[in-house]
């Protein structure tokens, strides 16, 4: 038995050498590899923050809009506007016109006859 394992050739120094490299330099590769996936992340994931604050800041302005746009829309304030600014007014009810299918009926009640030719 002794002399089954003293027949095996051990390697050459340089074999062991060079595997002893290549395994260091693969290591070296790797660990380069994670420093540069380790600053990408980092820096995606500062993308990532700038734009959920600039996100959160848009949602706030939003919202600050639509309290702008429903002060503007506001019945009392369109109402005001229209009678001062374009000198509107609400319409007598002789005025009032209701349209039901072919029939037209004015503000007394009265049916009128529909406009020739009208359909």
């Amino acid at each position: 038995m002794n002399r089954s394992l003293q027949s095996q050739p051990k390697p050459p120094a340089a074999s062991v050498l060079l595997i002893v490299a290549v395994l260091w330099v693969a290591t070296v590769v790797s660990a380069l590899g994670v420093v540069a996936t380790t600053q990408l992340v980092r820096r995606d994931v500062n993308s990532l923050e700038t734009l959920r604050r600039e996100a959160a800041q848009l949602q706030v302005q939003w919202g600050q809009y639509l309290l702008e746009q429903s002060t503007w829309a506001a019945y009392g304030r369109v109402e005001n506007a229209a009678i001062s600014e374009l000198n509107m007014m609400a319409p007598t009810p002789e005025d009032i016109v209701m349209i039901s299918g072919d029939r037209i009926i004015d503000g007394r009640g009265q049916a009128q006859a529909p406009a020739a030719g009208g359909q």
